[in-house]
């Protein structure tokens, strides 16, 4: 064996990152425990960046749909092939944070080059955010950011996540409107910035358009940018409106969308989202009083006169086996099938030019995610702060074991003391008395 392996650390590195890179990506990460050479080439970033680019092109011959499926007790995490059969790839069963999130759900903001950004804000003003790598078992648990509940009051947030390729970073965007600014959408909201290279959260310089971001609902992060659904106030009526934020340069734009509401033009009761659709965008609007399902695709990006109706589904239908029921739109294949949830967490995909389904066969219960995911090996150059987490609790449960034992020996030992004590007391004391009698009788 030590013969075998002089033997490959002899190659030449670029022969061996050849090699590295046509492995899984689990064997890769083992090989780091093999030697200080292997080790020290894996972890390089320039070997994670070429791992990146190879992934990512395989992925378009073999592309992947990431799951996240809540169930009552826990989180599960799940790859499938997007292709006809739909095969499960693998899981991923350590989830590390349970425990950590207010309700014991996170939200699922995003994924980006096989990192998961996940916050803790479904409910109340919560700041815990972190940069989850499944693949090699890495996360990074973001500091607080500059704006809370506790620095300027009340709030609504949103956030979103993606890649700068112009400095080769990974960056989260934090859109947060403050109550005491007045009325929602009559100004323009508080941006900062994360960065992954820095660690550090700063505030933006650039001017966002006066507008606020609707709630949680989810961003698109597509050519560079992040785009959120965002409404403006425009004397008595609001407008919905798509801000959007470019990574690499820190600037804002707006596209216009389609009207949406015939009610004298006021977009506030409207419930729309937005998603990526290839290189381009595509819209979801659902209605109240009449049930429907309306997706808009544009056609060419950044073009607000190419917004499309493509289709509007009935908000319930029957599909065999499942129940009939009101659909939640989550997202594309890349077929451009879209994917819609069903009551009860069950979920199906539909051609939208043939209206054909197909079950899934996966069911959630409640905050499910899916979005295309890629194998990779960022963040696996960072400390293990995972380890370092396992480290103290095993620190904690050592102390939790041990503190009432060492409780009951020196609990114990203090009471054998006692008694002795009081057994060479009560002596001292009987000795005493006997000698006070005789003294007495005498």
């Amino acid at each position: 064996m030590s013969d075998n392996l002089s033997t490959l650390d002899s190659l030449p590195h670029e022969i061996l990152t050849n090699v590295f890179l046509r492995l899984p990506i689990k064997s890769i990460v083992t090989c780091t425990a093999v030697c200080k050479t292997w080790k020290s080439l894996i972890q390089n970033p320039t070997f994670i960046s070429n791992h990146l680019h190879h992934s990512s092109n395989n992925n378009n011959k073999h592309p992947l749909l990431l799951f996240r499926l809540c169930s009552s007790e826990k989180e599960h995490y799940v790859l499938h092939f997007d292709n006809q059969d739909f095969n499960e790839y693998t899981r991923f069963d350590d989830f590390p944070f349970h425990g950590p999130s207010f309700d014991g759900i996170f939200n699922v903001v995003g994924t980006c080059n096989g990192l998961i950004f996940l916050a803790d804000d479904l409910y109340g003003y919560l700041c815990k955010f972190f940069l989850w790598n499944p693949c090699v078992r890495k996360f990074v648990k973001l500091p607080i950011p500059n704006i809370t509940f506790f620095s300027h009051g009340g709030y609504d947030a949103t956030v979103g996540f993606g890649f700068d390729s112009k400095t080769n970073d990974y960056k989260v965007v934090r859109f947060v409107t403050l109550k005491e600014k007045g009325q929602k959408g009559k100004s323009p909201p508080e941006v900062e910035v994360y960065s992954l290279s820095t660690g550090k959260w700063r505030m933006v310089t650039a001017s966002p358009p006066i507008g606020a971001a609707r709630g949680r609902e989810p961003e698109a992060f597509v050519n560079g940018a992040l785009h959120w659904v965002a409404l403006r106030k425009t004397g008595n009526k609001f407008l919905n409106f798509v801000m959007v934020f470019d990574l690499g340069d820190e600037v804002f734009r707006e596209i216009a969308l389609p009207k949406l509401s015939d009610q004298n033009g006021d977009e506030y009761w409207v419930r729309v989202s937005i998603s990526a659709y290839g290189n381009s965008l595509a819209l979801f609007q659902q209605g109240f009083s009449i049930h429907r399902l309306s997706i808009w695709v544009m056609k060419d990006y950044a073009d607000a006169s190419s917004w499309t109706k493509i289709r509007t589904l009935p908000d319930a239908f029957l599909v065999e086996g499942v129940p009939r029921s009101h659909c939640i739109p989550k997202g594309f294949r890349k077929s451009g099938e879209v994917i819609l949830e069903l009551y009860g967490g069950y979920l199906i995909s539909r051609d939208l030019e043939t209206k054909d389904f197909k079950n899934l066969r996966i069911r959630g219960c409640a905050y499910t995610f899916v979005d295309s995911y890629v194998e990779s090996l960022v963040l696996l150059d960072k400390p293990n702060q995972q380890g370092k987490r396992q480290k103290r609790k095993r620190n904690n449960s050592r102390i939790q074991i041990c503190g009432p034992m060492l409780y009951k020996i020196h609990r114990f030992w203090f009471f054998s003391r006692c008694k002795t004590q009081n057994r060479s007391w009560s002596k001292r004391s009987k000795l005493r008395k006997g000698s006070n009698l005789g003294g007495r009788n005498s």
